[in-house]
C-alpha cells in the first residue's frame, strides 16, 4: 500500500513538473521580447538594437525590441519583473537599475529578488557635450563661463535617479560650478533638447552622442574615462580637462524574471556569450565606443550587488535626499 502511495505521488510531482522541463527543453518557441526601459536613441537601446538579430540568430527565435519608457525606467523594468518567467520576456538595462534601488524609497519591484541575472553585455566611456553655440571651446572655458554667471546654464539627464545625473552632480562638485537640474525620459530626448540648444551641456552616452559631434551637431568637451576613447581620439579625457581624478562609466545587463527556469537562463547566457565575443559585434561595439563584457550570470549578481551599495554609499555622502 505505501508502494502505491508513494508512487502516486511520485507521478503526480512528475505530471506538476513536466510542463516546466518541457518548457525549458523546448525554449524559445515564439518570438522574444527585449525590453528597453528607456526611449530609442540612448545606450540601452543601441545596445539592444546591435544584440537583437544575432542573439535572435543563436536562440532560433526573431528578438523583438520593445521600448517602454517612464520614471527613471521604473515602468519598463515593472513590466519586465511582472512578466511570465518563460524566458520569453528579457530586460536590458544599465547603471539605472542600482542607482533606483538607492534614491527610490520604495519601488514595485525588488531589483534583487524580482529579477535573475543572465549576464553583463557592455561597458562605455560617457562624454560631456554642448550645443556649438555656447562660446566657450573647451571644460575649462565652459567652467569659467558658468562660475561668472552662477545659475545660468542648465544641464540635461536622463532622469532624475540616474547614474548620469549623479555623475554631472559629481562633476560640477569637484569644479565648483552651479547649473540647474533638466530631467528628461531618457538620454535621445536629453539631446535633442541639446541639439535644440534648449539646455547648455548633457553628460551622455558616448554611443548616443557620438553621431552628433561627428557630424559637428555638438562639441565634446571630455570623455569620463581614465583613457581617451579609440572613436574620437582627440576629444581628452576630463582629467585631461581639468578634472584629475573623475572617472566614470555606464554599464548595461541582461536579465529576466525571477523564477525563470534556470536552463534557460544557462541558454540564454551562452548565445548571449557567443554574441559578444563574436567579431562582428565586437567590431560594431568597437565603433560605438562599446566594450563587450560578457559574464556568468552569478558574476553578474555579484557585480549588481555591489553596485547597489556603491551607489547607496554615494548618494548617503553627498546627502541626496530620497524620492
Amino acid at each position: 500500500m505505501r508502494h502505491i502511495a508513494c508512487s502516486s505521488l511520485f507521478a503526480a510531482l512528475f505530471a506538476f513538473l513536466a510542463p516546466f522541463a518541457n518548457a525549458a527543453e523546448s525554449y524559445p518557441s515564439r518570438p522574444i521580447r527585449l525590453i528597453v526601459p528607456f526611449p530609442p536613441g540612448g545606450g540601452v537601446d543601441i545596445n539592444a538594437r546591435i544584440l537583437a538579430d544575432p542573439l535572435g540568430a543563436r536562440l532560433g527565435q526573431t528578438v523583438v525590441v520593445d521600448n517602454r519608457p517612464g520614471a527613471s525606467s521604473i515602468i519598463g523594468t515593472d513590466i519586465a519583473s511582472k512578466s511570465a518567467p518563460d524566458g520569453h520576456t528579457l530586460l536590458i538595462s544599465a547603471i539605472t537599475m542600482s542607482i533606483n534601488a538607492a534614491l527610490y524609497r520604495k519601488l514595485p519591484f525588488d531589483i534583487e529578488h524580482d529579477f535573475t541575472p543572465i549576464s553583463l553585455v557592455s561597458d562605455q566611456p560617457n562624454i560631456v557635450v554642448a550645443n556649438p553655440s555656447l562660446p566657450a571651446r573647451t571644460f575649462q572655458e565652459f567652467v569659467a563661463l558658468a562660475h561668472s554667471q552662477p545659475a545660468k546654464f542648465t544641464f540635461g539627464s536622463p532622469g532624475p535617479a540616474t547614474g548620469i545625473r549623479l555623475a554631472t552632480e559629481l562633476l560640477l562638485l569637484k569644479v565648483g560650478a552651479k547649473l540647474v537640474h533638466v530631467p528628461y525620459k531618457g538620454v535621445g530626448p536629453a539631446l535633442t533638447s541639446l541639439l535644440g540648444n534648449e539646455i547648455t551641456i548633457l553628460l551622455s552616452t558616448f554611443a548616443s552622442a557620438l553621431p552628433h559631434v561627428r557630424a559637428r551637431r555638438l562639441q565634446a568637451y571630455g570623455v569620463t574615462t581614465a583613457k581617451r576613447a579609440d572613436p574620437l581620439p582627440d576629444v581628452p579625457t576630463l582629467a585631461e580637462a581639468g578634472v584629475p581624478g573623475y572617472e566614470y562609466s555606464t554599464w548595461y545587463g541582461l536579465l529576466a524574471p525571477a523564477g525563470t527556469p534556470r536552463r534557460v537562463i544557462d541558454k540564454v547566457n551562452s548565445a548571449m556569450v557567443a554574441t559578444l565575443n563574436s567579431p562582428e559585434v565586437r567590431r560594431i561595439f568597437v565603433a560605438q565606443g562599446l566594450t563587450s563584457i560578457a559574464s556568468t550570470p552569478a558574476e553578474f549578481a555579484k557585480y549588481l550587488r555591489s553596485e547597489i551599495e556603491k551607489w547607496a554609499g554615494v548618494v548617503h555622502a553627498a546627502r541626496i535626499a530620497q524620492l
